[in-house]
Formats: structure tokens, sequence, C-alpha cells
């Protein structure tokens, strides 16, 4: 793909490769400007579990996978891929750990034993945030953990800097023996920029785990966090040695007057938006950028020094005030040499605290703080966006045409509706998360709706609420890739407890939402090589709960089998297992043409108020206003037949593909 980078230089984006020698410019994804940094920093182990918007790292690093010279794998959790990478630096190796947002949240336990205990080979634990939760269900982020784990925190704030960011984080990591965490944002991530390649380094590495010396000795004793204070004393002074590197770090940087009328200090792309900003409102000779990659610890001497040179402070961050916050405490402790300062940002109002900054918000932000009017668009741009808006067709959240989640919970509404006992779904996050949508995806059959695994924990609680006079049925739903992630431990204690819910896994073959990466259900793993599958029937049985199986495409079947479950106590398992629409194996092939027989669809005069294409509101079912008829969009029609079994006029009708 073309695209034009920084300095109107035109590149082309390609696969990063071993031939691409040092010096190669190419057009790179901020996540591939991450791996590259891993693999220029020799990183010989890399884990993670998938989820945006993170997810290209790991698969450009899978890419460079050979025996003895980098092992890549997409774990079950992500607290499993911090223990795995963790496993290769008490080996000596250099090791990588990526996490999606909230992805910290799930590896904390460990992480927190982790930094006591210190490592050997250099560990970088990459995380990347969702401001604006633009493909989340939250903007949580994780720059916190730094802090509460107290491990440095660097934030990159372009794309060569990304790289280079990345690369350092290894040296500094076998510098302080500890993990360091590179934050990553969602525009960084998946935005792109020019990046000069490093040397990439040749050879293999030897692993080793020493542990024979004694609880003292960090090169050949144990590697534990214990004895507590003193580790924790030990870490401390990692720290402030982190703290001391800071200070002349070169992704520290400041640009703009000698004495700024503002101050602005930035981290991670809002850098680039504080930039952009001071650029449009001609604001460089008033208004300075210090930029910090070195977000926690902060440096001490060197904020200290800018925040000498100007009066008013702006401090611009995503999401909440967390660089504010040490920046404010920094000059509080040093307020007899820096004096009083007027300060702008998250907590005054400046800036908002929720959803993503932009450039046109720093434009608004910076110009009131100088009193410069931001520049005026002109009409005619205006008229031209308002002429580009209205051509943009309204798209609603909706599962995609053929998806086996819509028929999943088309027959868990059916069952739940025959079965008049006010029985409700218990959801979690992932693709079928749209489930708690009405009407465009899911028929609003999942009333409760947080973290992985969570879906089938909550339905434990209430499946124990019988005695409190509750009778209302339970059920729980979650994906494959969920169902190894974090639904086990839920499920085996819905069933020690005599839980009584019926536990629904929506088997797609895949971790669909994020692109299709392996998990342990799949016979392949994260480098293509053949793995033995672990079959989620057998992991139930195994708990001791009856297993059944269905294909979600037969209604009649699912909707039986369920409405009987809901009649039985304890635990039940039912497996919907229908790959995803858009699987490789499935995409582009139609098992069924579709079609509505125009003679037998009586439109609204059917008395099923339009149920196809009001209800049902598969994208691949349109409705015709001037025909007043159903008809199929062949285009994107994934040809799954699941619409003919819910027409009652029997209009719609499929056939066999090949036939």
């Amino acid at each position: 793909t073309d695209g034009v980078g920084q300095g109107g230089k035109r590149r082309n984006r390609m696969t990063l490769g071993r031939e691409q020698k040092e010096g190669t410019e190419l057009l790179l994804m901020g996540n591939e400007a991450i791996a590259r940094g891993a693999l220029e920093a020799g990183v010989r182990l890399a884990a993670a579990y998938p989820g945006t918007p993170s997810s290209e790292i790991i698969e450009t690093l899978s890419r460079f996978a050979a025996p003895g010279k980098l092992y890549v794998e997409w774990s079950t959790n992500e607290k499993v891929a911090m223990e795995v990478a963790a496993a290769a630096s008490f080996a000596g190796l250099r090791s990588l750990c990526v996490m999606k947002q909230n992805g910290v949240n799930v590896a904390s336990d460990f992480l927190l034993h982790l930094t006591g205990s210190g490592t050997r080979g250099g560990m970088v634990l990459v995380s990347c945030d969702d401001p604006g939760a633009l493909s989340s269900v939250n903007e949580g982020e994780s720059r916190h953990f730094a802090r509460m784990m107290e491990i440095p925190l660097l934030e990159p704030a372009d794309f060569q800097e990304a790289k280079e960011l990345t690369r350092w984080a290894f040296e500094l990591s076998e510098q302080i023996r500890n993990v360091v965490m590179v934050r990553s944002v969602t525009r960084m991530s998946h935005a792109s920029g020019n990046v000069v390649l490093g040397r990439l380094p040749e050879g293999t590495a030897t692993a080793a785990f020493r542990c024979d010396g004694p609880v003292s000795d960090p090169d050949c004793g144990p590697v534990i966090s214990t004895p507590v204070v003193a580790k924790h004393r030990l870490q401390h002074e990692k720290l402030r040695k982190a703290a001391t590197l800071f200070e002349k770090s070169p992704f520290n940087r400041y640009e703009g007057p000698k004495n700024p009328e503002l101050l602005i200090i930035a981290s991670s792309a809002c850098a680039l938006y504080s930039r952009e900003a001071v650029s449009i409102l001609h604001a460089g000779k008033r208004a300075g950028i210090l930029k910090l990659g070195t977000t926690w610890p902060v440096p001490p001497k060197l904020l200290k020094k800018h925040l000498l040179s100007a009066k008013k402070i702006l401090i611009v961050e995503e999401v909440i005030p967390f660089l504010e916050e040490q920046v404010k405490i920094l000059a509080a402790e040093h307020a007899n040499d820096v004096g009083i300062k007027e300060w702008y940002g998250k907590n005054d109002g400046t800036l908002p605290t929720a959803g993503e900054l932009n450039p046109d918000l720093l434009v608004a932000a910076i110009g009131r703080i100088l009193g410069i009017d931001p520049p005026e668009v002109s009409e005619a741009y205006r008229d031209k966006l308002r002429a580009l808006t209205a051509a943009v067709p309204k798209r609603e959240q909706t599962f995609c045409p053929g998806c086996p989640h819509r028929a999943s919970f088309w027959s868990i509404r059916e069952a739940l509706q025959r079965d008049h006992r006010g029985g409700f779904v218990c959801g979690d996050i992932g693709c079928y998360a749209m489930a708690s949508l009405f009407p465009a995806a899911g028929f609003h059959t999942s009333k409760t709706l947080h973290s992985m695994g969570s879906g089938t924990g909550i339905a434990s609680g209430f499946g124990k609420l019988g005695p409190f006079g509750m009778e209302q049925p339970v059920l729980a739903v979650c994906g494959d890739s969920t169902f190894y992630h974090a639904a086990i431990p839920a499920l085996i204690n819905a069933v020690h407890q005599r839980a009584d819910i019926t536990f629904i896994a929506l088997d797609n073959s895949g971790t669909a939402m994020t692109g299709f990466q392996p998990h342990p259900g799949i016979d392949v793993n994260a480098m293509g090589e053949k793995t033995p599958m672990v079959d989620i029937a057998a992991l139930c049985r195994a708990t001791g709960a009856p297993v059944v199986t269905c294909d979600p495409f037969d209604l009649t079947k699912t909707r039986e089998t369920l409405n009987r479950l809901l009649e039985e106590r304890g635990v039940k398992v039912l497996i919907l297992k229908q790959s995803c629409a858009l699987s490789p194996e499935k995409k582009g092939k139609k098992q069924f043409h579709v079609r509505v027989d125009e003679a037998l669809c009586r439109g609204d005069a059917c008395g099923c108020n339009r149920l196809c294409t009001r209800i049902f509101r598969c994208p691949g079912l349109l409705w015709n206003r001037e025909r007043k008829k159903a008809e199929i969009d062949e285009v994107i029609c994934a040809g799954c037949g699941f619409c003919a079994a819910i027409c009652p006029a029997e209009a719609i009708r499929k056939e066999e593909a090949s036939a």
C-alpha cells in the first residue's frame, strides 16, 4: 500500500523481512514499528493474548519465528503470556509480553510478584490502551499499573520513536534488572509513519536457568519475591536508577522559545496533537513543548528546569490526569524554587477527562490560554464537509452477514420467550457483546456485560439465588477464545457450587473479533505449527457437567435443546459450533443460494411486521420500499440460509450452492 509519510516522502509499506538492510526507510504501522524495535533488540520470545489495538505486534513478530532465534505464541490469557515471557527472562533471554487494552488488569497478580523478584534477560511489557474506546467496551488505561507496581513507564510519541524506544526498553530492563513498561495508544498503534530501520542482530541465543545459588544472588539464586521488605527496597533502588537515566534520555525533548509564555508538557500521541495545534495557531514563539517519553518516574531535574522557564503550564495526555498529578507533586515539592504556576489540563476542565484528544481540542485550549482566536474555517469548506457527511451511509453496529452469533441469539431469544419465566443471558465482551444491543444485532438478549469470563461468574452467582425466591432461568454465554481465557474457573465454580445455570459456548473456531488468531481449540499455533487441540466439550465433561453440541444454523434443534436444558437443574453446557462467516475457510464461499419468492412474500400484509428486515435484520436482507417486499442482497449475503427458517410465510428459499 502506498502512503505519504513525514516530510511528504512517499514510501511503500512492505512486509518486514530480514533481507531489508539497515537504513531502509519504510512506512510502518506503529505496532509494526514496536515489533521491529523488539527484533532489533534481539528479542527471543514474545507472548500475548490477541486484542485491539495490540494484535499486529505479535502477528508481525510471528513472521520472524525460527527455532533457536525467536519463539512466538498466542497464550490463553495475558497472565499466562506474562509468565511465559518471564520464564525466558529468567533463563537469560530477552522477552516481550504484549497486552491489549485491559490486558494488564488480567496479568496484574503475577506482575506484582514479578516486579518484586526482578528479571534477568531484558523483559518488556507493551500495553496498548484505547482512548475513546474506539474498539473496546471501556477506555481504562494501564499507566497506573506502572506506578502501582513500581516499574518504569515509557511512551513513544511517533513511529520512529516507537521502534527506538522499544529497543532501548530492553537495555533499560537489563540495567535495572526489572520489567519495563511501554505504553501505546490506538492512534499510535494503528496509524502509520516513516521509520528508518536499524540492524537486526545475527546468531542464536542459549537459554539456561541458573538457580542453585543463595536467595540473595540475582544471577544464580532462585527467582522469588521474598524476602519481601528487602526485595521492595531493592525495587525502589531500581526505580531511582531509572529516574536518573531518564534525566538524559533522548526520548525527552523540548522545542520552542527559551522562556515560553506557555509550557506544554505532553506524552505519547498527544505530543503530535500539541505540535500541530501550535503550528495552526502560529504560536511557536509563545508556546514551547516538552515531549516526555519517560513518564514514570518523571525526571525531576529536567522537569524542574523547564518549570522554571514558564508561568503557565498545560499538560496534555490521554485519558486521565496521570502525568498531570506527577508534575504537580514535583512542583509542590520544589515550590520554593519553581514558584507558583497557572495549571491547565484535565483537572481544571481545559481538556476533557474522557475520550480521545485531537488537534482541534488542543487548538481551542491553547487558543483560550494565549488569547488567540483559532483560524476561521471557510464557508466553502463547511459546505463541502456537509456534502461529504451527507453522502456517508449510516451504519449501525451489527453482526456480519452469515454470523452464527446472530442465529445463536435468535434461538436463545425464542427459547426464553417460550419458557415464560423471564430468563436472561449473562454475557461477555467480544463480537457477541452486541447481544446487548437491539434490534440490530443480538435482540437485547444479553443483560449483563463486563469483562472476559465474567458472564459465567455472574451467572454462577445468580444460579444460587433459588432459596431467595429467584425462579428465572439463568444463561451464561461466552466465545471459544474467551472460554480458554477466563471462563473455565467460573464454570468449575458453578459446577462445584451446584449453581442452576445453562452455559453456552459460542464456538466459531477462532479469535474472530481480533483477526482469527489461533487459540487452544485450533490445531495450529501463532507460528503456523501443528499443535494438539484442546476440546471444549471434553473439558466441560471433565467438570462433571452434561454437554450437548448443536449447529446454531439449525434453529429448531437449537431452540428445542435450549428449552429442555432450561427445565433441568444444575450446570448444563450447550456448545453452538459453527465457523465465523469471515473465517478463512468460509470467506467467499456460500453453502446456500438464498432468494425471496415474491409471490409468497406478503410484505406489510404478512402479519409478521417485517420480521426479517426489521427484527432479524441481517445486512444481507433488504426491504425494497418500492415493491414493498423483502429481498436478498446478493453481494453481501453469506449464504448461511438461516433466514429461511425465520420467515413465517416461508417466502425465503434456500438451495444448495452446488445445485
